[in-house]
């Protein structure tokens, strides 16, 4: 009897697409990788084709996407509390329901091949489990599952179920836009992967070039372009003469730009993404004097090589003034919660809270004190945030500017381009994403009398 057991047990056959996507999926959730610099560095390490790399994609950053929707589905299911389920089998069931219900895989496979992965991961036992769960999901279409949705009344309940988001965040939206059908339509764009947005440098590479690259030319800022496909492909991107970066933020730093006058820039939260290239090379051509602060060693070894040879200090933003250096222009894109790009950071919804948010704003008071302390008279300074958040954005602005009646808010829309409609809150810069399809960024600009 034993040997007969034996000859009819099969090895766990999980194909190579979902196997890496469970694994990255618990790399995020368990150990708080982020799936931006996992993802990338998974597909380049594999020799998977395209169309099995674009499913990895879709797996990976829909199932972190909409796993509050799944947890929704699957705690009706399940025979214990789903907050008592093991974290394997809650990752992988996850991955399941959204093969079943966002994409246009059949049930049968949707569930054979998601059981293979928890077979080969998780042991049989659990496997049995999930392969329960992932049946009891096909036994309903999607739209029984969803129909008792219209009879909640309660519409931040709804919203946070339909579409995969926290409660606090959807109330914080509303508090701005006042409006749950733009709330909604906010929400729904969160859930739409963006396109990634190239960044011409001024000096380095043009619009043009990247268009003639087969990029179609951003909305409102005169040097990105939008791009299908891989950018770290091109030459221009491998060569560092043009680089990658949401329209957004292209805005606050060129906008930031054209505001700042004198010889001397400090960016103070410089971070390894576009906005001290872009800045940098802007600086480059006025013959103004860069400088780029990042807290974190690693990261300001990479910014050293995209500011094309400007100054690079390493260390607390909060300490700048022990370097002894005053600016005629600061910015400071500062730490915040993220909620203006959560269509490309799919995890940070449900890794941000309103603690992180108290944390948040404090360190950006913090800063703010410290950029006031090294701005020379008549000095720019630009507040930005990738965040639309009241608690992060026009609650900032108003603190700093009773604190320090030495400053004065410039009217931003002297320097908005003309064709970028809506985009305004009081004096500041307040982008959103369903309406001007970039992360929602917010910018202020205070000077120094």
């Amino acid at each position: 009897m034993v040997e007969a057991r034996r000859n009819t047990f099969k090895a766990p056959k999980p194909d190579a697409v979902r196997l890496l996507a469970f694994d990255l999926i618990t790399e995020v959730n368990r150990n708080e990788g982020y799936s931006n610099l996992l993802l990338p560095a998974a597909l380049s390490a594999s020799s998977l084709e395209d169309r099995d790399r674009n499913l990895v994609t879709e797996l990976v950053y829909g199932t972190l996407r909409m796993q509050g929707k799944h947890d929704w589905v699957l705690a009706q299911i399940s025979d214990r509390p789903w907050n008592e389920v093991d974290s394997g089998i809650v990752d992988v069931a996850r991955m399941g329901v959204h093969q079943i219900h966002e994409l246009r895989i059949p049930d049968h496979a949707a569930v054979s091949a998601t059981v293979e992965v928890a077979r080969k991961r998780l042991g049989e036992s659990k496997a049995s489990f999930v392969n329960a769960l992932l049946r009891s999901v096909t036994r309903k279409s999607y739209e029984e599952w969803f129909a008792p949705l219209g009879e909640i009344s309660d519409a931040v309940e709804r919203l946070s179920i339909q579409y995969s988001h926290p409660h606090w965040i959807i109330s914080a939206y509303f508090d701005l836009l006042k409006d749950w059908d733009a709330v909604e339509a906010e929400l729904a764009t969160n859930n739409v992967p963006a396109l990634p947005t190239l960044v011409s440098w001024p000096g380095y590479s043009t619009q043009a070039e990247l268009v003639a690259l087969g990029a179609e030319p951003t909305m409102y800022s005169q040097l990105g372009a939008r791009l299908k496909g891989n950018p770290g492909n091109l030459d221009v991107i491998k060569h560092r003469l043009a680089g990658v970066q949401d329209e957004g933020s292209q805005l606050v730093a060129t906008i930031f730009a054209a505001a700042s006058a004198g010889f001397s820039w400090l960016d103070m939260c410089a971070g390894p993404g576009g906005k001290a290239a872009l800045l940098s090379s802007i600086a480059k051509e006025r013959a103004i004097d860069f400088t780029a602060n990042e807290f974190s060693a690693p990261r300001a070894e990479l910014v050293k090589k995209v500011v094309h040879g400007a100054t690079v200090w390493c260390g607390d933003g909060r300490e700048i003034a022990s370097h002894g250096k005053s600016f005629d222009a600061v910015i400071i894109d500062a730490p915040c919660t993220g909620l203006g790009a959560l269509r490309r950071r799919p995890e940070v919804r449900w890794r941000r809270s309103l603690t992180d948010l108290r944390e948040l704003t404090s360190l950006q008071r913090e800063l703010l004190d410290s950029a006031v302390s090294v701005m020379n008279s008549g000095a720019i300074l630009g507040y930005a945030t990738c965040s639309p958040h009241l608690a992060e954005t026009t609650v900032q602005v108003l603190d700093i500017l009773k604190k320090y009646p030495e400053l004065e808010q410039l009217d931003i829309n002297e320097y908005l381009p003309e064709n970028l409609k809506d985009a305004t809150r009081g004096k500041s810069m307040s982008l959103w994403t369903h309406k001007h399809g970039t992360d929602a960024m917010f910018l202020a600009l205070l000077r120094k009398k």
